[in-house]
């Protein structure tokens, strides 16, 4: 890591002394956010090191590693470049900054915190430039010690890209333990998966270059997942970390993996596959990827239609009447058993196949839909009149949104009913009805973007569920 405080080097270099200017502000240091000063690339030759005109990485959020204000004090323009390598995925920091001065807040010390987020990948500038001219074996080796995935659809556009599952230890330990920093960039909420714990596996996207020399291999990006037990004699597959790196996302490599996963759910007779904190976008996708696998699932079309002409044909409007949008339980384990979807996914699938079989044109049944999505969430969240331990929904006011803020807990069940009972104001009733119907309109608006999706992908299968 090279640290510089500008417009004195040359100076002190004269001298033969280095004197580090402090300088006293009157006024509070007010510090500045990390996302404002901080910048990392990504490069592939030593030519781009040092400069900014190469491919910048958009961090999800460089704050939360500077304390709980996401500030650094003490320097005055600063300024913190880092570049990774996307070769051996070792970095090198150039901070540089025109002084410093303790304002009333200290002076961060930077170093602890860029080895917290790089550890031992973080290198001097000239070890980081000598790894470029070096092949980084633990990539080949991972490689060559997995096996590739091989399903229909499986990169037929591009054969030098595949994917290759290995077992998470020796050289794809270590190549995990080298993505680790990219992976708390740009994954929110992310922390490194425990590579001693057994039972985890890594699904690597890579493309593959044949040189005189033998064959080299570019890492696209990867999956962690991890088989653990279900009782009483299966294996549940949990995918816990997917990371597409910047320069190859939209090319579709994040969907392939999942299908990779599928294949070997589906292949193997895992029990089911759960995702662990999956990200909005990464919960599309998946959405979408399922929906289309359940389109071409024979077993769920005479409940689908089932669904779908109630909805056509009863009328909610008056709530005299409910109408569940849930699919037979012995459908649901069919689902499992054959496509491998868990419980809660099916059902977030369900709702979306169901607004896909719907005319968006047909009002009666569009406001049903939506009649039966606002029953279930409000379900979920309040819970039913005779309620026990169920849900509630109180208004928090905050200083980021006053009007739209709002928190949910759990009631504990109580024997004597008179105390269960909170007398509630005509305004909180109010207010509640109008939180309850944002929460609806959001989920709405997910739903009816996967299916936009789905129908983009298969408007052959749409036109045939839509007739049915």
């Amino acid at each position: 890591m090279a640290l510089k405080q500008k417009d004195t080097d040359a100076a002190a270099t004269a001298t033969g002394t280095k004197k580090r200017r402090r300088v006293f502000f009157s006024d509070t240091d007010a510090g500045v956010e990390a996302n404002e000063c901080m910048k990392v690339f990504l490069v592939w030759n030593p030519g781009e090191v040092s400069s900014v005109d190469c491919t910048a990485i958009q961090p999800f959020d460089l704050n939360h590693f500077f304390g709980e204000d996401g500030k650094i004090y003490g320097y005055k323009n600063l300024k913190i470049n880092v570049w990774i390598s996307a070769k051996s995925f070792h970095g090198y920091a150039d901070v540089s900054f025109d002084e410093t001065s303790d304002g009333g807040k200290g002076i961060t010390d930077l170093k602890p915190v860029l080895q917290n987020i790089f550890g031992e990948n973080l290198v001097e500038k000239e070890e980081f430039l000598h790894t470029f001219s070096k092949e980084c074996e633990y990539i080949r080796t991972a490689v060559t010690n997995g096996s590739a995935i091989k399903h229909d659809g499986s990169y037929e556009s591009d054969p030098a890209v595949e994917i290759v599952r290995v077992e998470l230890q020796g050289a794809a330990a270590f190549l995990y333990s080298r993505l680790v920093p990219l992976v708390l960039l740009l994954v929110e909420g992310s922390t490194p998966i425990d590579i001693g714990e057994h039972g985890w596996e890594m699904l690597l996207v890579v493309k593959k270059a044949t040189q005189e020399a033998g064959s080299k291999f570019e890492l696209l990006g990867f999956a962690a997942v991890h088989n653990f037990y279900h009782y009483p004699e299966s294996i549940r597959l949990r995918i816990s970390q997917i990371l597409v790196l910047p320069p190859y996302q939209g090319e579709g490599h994040g969907l392939g993996l999942l299908e990779a996963i599928n294949y070997i759910a589906q292949s193997e007779n895992i029990y089911d596959v759960t995702i662990e904190s999956p990200s909005d976008y990464l919960q599309y996708v998946r959405s979408s990827i399922d929906c289309l696998r359940l389109l071409m699932f024979d077993p769920i079309k005479p409940a689908l239609g089932a669904i779908v002409l109630s909805l056509k044909e009863t009328n909610l409007s008056k709530r005299a009447q409910s109408l569940r949008m849930v699919p037979p339980a012995d459908l649901m384990e069919t689902v499992r058993q054959k496509l491998k979807i868990n419980k809660k996914q099916f059902l977030r699938c369900w709702e979306i196949l169901i607004f896909l079989s719907l005319d968006s044109q047909d009002h009666k049944s569009m406001d049903n839909f939506r009649a039966c999505i606002y029953d279930r969430m409000k379900g979920e969240i309040l819970g039913s009149a005779s309620g026990t331990n169920r849900k509630r929904l109180l208004q928090m006011p905050t200083s980021f949104n006053k009007e739209a803020s709002f928190a949910v807990y759990w009631t504990q069940e109580i024997e004597d009913e008179d105390e269960q009972t909170v007398e509630q104001q005509p305004e909180d009733l109010k207010t509640q009805e109008q939180q309850l119907n944002e929460l609806v309109d959001i989920q709405i608006e997910e739903i009816a973007g996967v299916a936009k999706n789905v129908t983009s992908r298969c408007k052959d299968k749409m036109t045939e569920l839509v007739v049915q």
